[in-house]
């Protein structure tokens, strides 16, 4: 197995060098080419069969990439259960009662082991269902990096810290992506992810109750799913014009204050990402472009490689 591990090593090295390498110091698309060419077939089979079977999982699928790689680095610390010696990310406020996919995830690894044990990291697995589960539900494709290992620990104080809030403001949504790396262009085209999935009323009753920069009949549409008291775990599309398909209509809403969180409608408000949120609700293109650009930075987030971390067996637990 350690054979295996220096092979996809050496071979991620190897492909760096080459002219279609992604420009990553540490990731290559090309990592399981030779230790397990059936990955990513494996992969985007289990991936376009879930989101058939329940659409909202392609952006549960996103998202889980998301809330992985902003704590910590791509490293599936998001996956992990609580154990004796650490509380986990899935306790964490912008995580508990709302991440989910973890069954999805676990078939995939089931099925990735079967095929080759040990070789595939449940970091890499989530990398690649977040870009199949974009396709899966019509928007764009990018070249994942690949090589990442899995960590040996999680933080449930780091994921509380590291998240951007709904609730956020547009100045403290730039500073907490720009923590990550992102400028607000990036932060923009992230955002755009809000395109497809759904949200619990709890996360917005105070902006389709309190805010003035709404408009009043998508307020009023709203509202019988989400009461004034109780009801907190109410479900409603965060995107309501085409509320599973990957396309630029959550930009569209914007422009036409119906974005569903109050950090949705920060991106439109009178603010500088104004000009950003134009552009997208008028190009598909661009928007599918950036956003693509943007995730595959955001893959690159401090990926564990060489001898750091492992290849879980199980993604929920350390070796």
């Amino acid at each position: 197995m350690g054979l295996i591990h220096s092979l996809c090593h050496i071979l991620c090295l190897f492909t760096l060098l080459s002219l279609f390498a992604i420009t990553s110091s540490q990731l290559t698309s090309y990592c399981y080419e030779t230790t397990c060419p059936r990955a990513i077939s494996i992969i985007k089979s289990a991936v376009f069969n879930a989101v058939a079977k329940e659409d909202r999982m392609g952006a549960s699928l996103l998202r889980l990439h998301f809330h992985d790689c902003f704590v910590n680095g791509c490293d599936a610390s998001v996956l992990l259960d609580d154990t004796s010696s650490f509380t986990g990310e899935k306790s964490a406020g912008a995580n508990v009662n709302s991440l989910r996919g973890f069954d999805v995830i676990d078939d995939i690894k089931t099925q990735v082991e079967t095929a080759c044990p040990g070789v595939v990291s449940c970091a890499d697995i989530l990398a690649i269902a977040a870009r199949d589960a974009v396709i899966a539900l019509g928007g764009p494709s990018w070249n994942v990096g690949l090589g990442r290992r899995d960590s040996m620990t999680a933080s449930k104080d780091d994921a509380t810290k590291d998240i951007p809030s709904p609730l956020m403001d547009l100045n403290d949504l730039i500073s907490a992506f720009a923590n990550k790396g992102f400028n607000t262009k990036e932060m923009v085209a992230l955002s755009g992810a809000h395109t497809t999935g759904k949200a619990r009323c709890q996360l917005f009753r105070g902006r389709i109750y309190n805010e003035t920069n709404i408009e009043s009949n998508f307020a009023t549409s709203v509202k019988p799913n989400c009461p004034s008291t109780g009801g907190d775990s109410n479900l409603s599309p965060l995107d309501i014009t085409t509320n599973v398909i990957f396309d630029n209509a959550y930009f569209k809403n914007l422009v036409n204050q119906k974005g569903l969180l109050h950090s949705d409608q920060q991106l439109y408000n009178g603010g500088s990402t104004d000009t950003q949120v134009t552009a997208y609700s008028n190009s598909p293109a661009t928007f599918y472009a950036d956003f693509a650009s943007a995730m595959l930075k955001m893959g690159n987030l401090s990926p564990l490689t060489g001898k750091s971390g492992q290849i879980r067996t199980n993604c929920r637990k350390v070796n």
